[in-house]
């Protein structure tokens, strides 16, 4: 046996032999094995007289059975591999281990999942339940607008829904000076890329693996929108898109589409942005549908939003002539629009109503429930009836600009904006006056997310799955 202690050999083993032991016991064996093969001829020709062939059978086995006498012992003698250096006498063995053996090969039967791709049944890894219960793919859209900078990441939950992960907005103000000059500001697009650098390291920590990125107005009517569009991405990594008007209001569409009145045989859907305020006329007298875009019989996109609007006429202070000069040039924008009749047999019927997505018509919903805090929650939904938007435009007409900063729904980032968007929403409700008006903290980022789970057919899938 081995001595760890010492790293001496025990006389006992005879893989652990001294040279001169060896040569000793090689030299004792072959004399034995002389005298073996002697004796063995000797015998072999003394029974050989005999002539019946059962000498040589015998002398044949001796020989045989000697041989591997002597393939023992060679192998006896055999010393182990080394699979180091040797162990100094008093140094203490370090063996090393083996790697750890991986787990068994999986078993497989092949099984398919929802979207074809051939699965592992009976894993015995459990390679199979992994894949079954892997997490759900991250979706990110990106709204770039004149005044905002929106991102929101969700994963595909029940059929034509999602949860939210994460979610970013700032007011960048891309758009300020952009009517005066006709360019993006440098101060205005360090703003912006400030914002989109921290939508950038959202989108890494959250493993997104689909996403879309569009940019709006300003970007468009920018003579610098495609260069700043170069800079955001050197400096952020992320490639944004124009997009046009009426991909926007199809998006603003596919958002809000699940707020539209399932009994409702109309509607007019507006979202009041910063440099532009897209319209689209929803025809739904043949029933409601899922895919809700297939339903705008007209659409237009109107060169005015809250700040290019707030740059021409002011919007620290606003007198009701002021006001009331905003509100007859939406009108007169939207009298050029050459479907805007295509509803009005539905106005004045209980099966109309317009459908408002901006951050106008949520700051109206959340003064109205006089939060103290604005809440998704409670606005996203929330139904106003003519009088009550009646009622709350005036009561902000005439507020000071001061009490507007002082309400926790406007704040000071939308006071000298908010009077602005009134008009606008103001002229788009004498041309369409709806009887009722339903709000919506939602649009175009989440009519991006809609879309990309869409084309993936991620609930298609789901659907197959549980059935």
């Amino acid at each position: 046996m081995h001595d760890g202690a010492t790293g001496e050999a025990s006389p006992t083993d005879p893989t652990r032999l001294s040279k001169r032991q060896k040569r000793r016991r090689r030299k004792h064996a072959a004399s034995k094995n002389r005298e073996n093969d002697g004796s063995l001829s000797k015998r072999s020709s003394e029974t050989d007289v005999t002539g019946d062939g059962s000498a040589k059978r015998a002398t044949q086995q001796a020989k045989k059975q000697d041989s591997n006498q002597r393939g023992m012992r060679k192998i006896r003698r055999r010393k182990p591999r080394a699979s180091g250096r040797q162990t100094a006498p008093g140094e203490q063995t370090q063996e090393r281990q083996a790697p750890p053996q991986g787990p068994a090969p999986a078993k497989f039967t092949r099984t398919r999942n929802g979207d074809g791709r051939r699965l592992a049944a009976n894993d015995t890894n459990g390679s199979a339940q992994r894949a079954q219960s892997s997490p759900p793919p991250v979706y990110a859209a990106l709204d770039l607008g004149t005044n905002n900078c929106r991102l929101l990441m969700a994963i595909p939950t029940r059929p034509g829904q999602f949860r939210v992960v994460d979610a970013f907005s700032r007011i960048v103000r891309l758009g300020e000076g952009l009517g005066r000059t006709g360019s993006l500001s440098r101060d205005a697009m360090d703003r912006a890329i400030a914002a989109l650098g921290v939508c950038a390291q959202k989108i890494a920590a959250r493993n997104v693996t689909h996403m879309r990125l569009i940019a709006t107005e300003a970007c468009r009517a920018a003579a610098n929108g495609e260069e700043f569009l170069e800079r955001v991405e050197r400096d952020t990594g992320l490639k944004l898109e124009i997009v046009s008007q009426e991909a926007e209001a199809r998006l603003a569409v596919s958002g809000c589409g699940s707020l539209v009145d399932p009994d409702t045989r109309g509607a007019v859907l507006f979202d009041i942005g910063g440099g532009s305020s897209e319209i689209a006329l929803l025809d739904l007298r043949d029933g409601p549908t899922r895919k809700l875009a297939s339903r705008i019989v007209a659409w237009t996109s109107l060169p005015v939003g809250v700040v290019s609007m707030a740059e021409r006429h002011g919007g620290r202070h606003v007198t009701p002539e002021v006001f009331e000069k905003m509100i007859v040039e939406t009108t007169e924008m939207i009298s050029d629009f050459p479907g805007r009749d295509r509803l009005d047999k539905l106005i004045d019927t209980p099966k109309f109503h317009l459908l408002g997505t901006s951050g106008t018509v949520t700051t109206l919903a959340g003064i109205h429930l006089n939060l103290e805090r604005y809440d998704r929650r409670q606005v996203d939904g929330l139904w106003l009836t003519r009088q009550e938007a009646d009622d709350l435009v005036q009561r902000i007409l005439g507020w000071s600009f001061e009490e507007r900063v002082a309400n926790p729904c406007i704040g000071s980032d939308r006071a000298d904006l908010v009077l602005a968007g009134c008009a606008i929403l103001e002229g788009i409700r004498r041309v369409w006056p709806a009887k009722a008006l339903r709000v919506a903290d939602r649009g175009l980022r989440e009519g991006l997310l809609i879309e990309m789970m869409i084309a993936d057919r991620v609930w298609d899938r789901q659907g197959r799955r549980s059935a």
